[in-house]
């Protein structure tokens, strides 16, 4: 089932040449990057790109619920992501393990809010029923 969207807040440009041999970069100018293969070279690749931007949006969606369950995420909250690249029976897939670390949070606490913001984080949404995604406090 696609979900559209009810209003469109920003749209990211991008453009990409050479495939996992090339380049990247934002319209904007912000994000440059050189991108080479996993393991190989000296460039970023799309798993690591992928990981970083899940991450930082994951801990956004917990930013943004953390009001509603009356909760304060802590200054010092991070997520290691862990994207894994392979072969499928469809071509090539990836998955991916978040790994979110909430100091000095009641754990209840943290399971919750990490719940409710994987209900709401976009690219949760995006990857939900597509990819294999596991999510816990750490």
């Amino acid at each position: 089932m696609t979900t559209s969207l009810d209003k469109v807040l920003y749209t990211a440009k991008t453009h990409a040449t050479g495939g996992r041999d090339g380049q990247g970069r934002s319209d904007d100018g912000r994000i440059e990057v050189k991108l080479s293969p996993p393991g190989q070279g000296t460039g970023t690749n799309p798993e690591q790109l992928f990981g970083v931007g899940y991450s930082a949006c994951f801990l956004g969606a917990m930013k943004a619920v953390a009001p509603k369950l009356k909760a304060t995420v802590p200054a010092d909250t991070s997520i290691a992501a862990e994207v894994d690249l392979g072969p499928t029976s469809l071509g090539y897939g990836i998955s991916v393990r978040l790994n979110i670390s909430l100091p000095g949070m009641e754990r209840a606490a943290a399971e919750q809010l990490v719940a409710e913001a994987h209900k709401v984080c976009p690219y949760s949404n995006a990857t939900r029923n597509n990819i294999d995604v596991k999510i816990q406090v750490v």
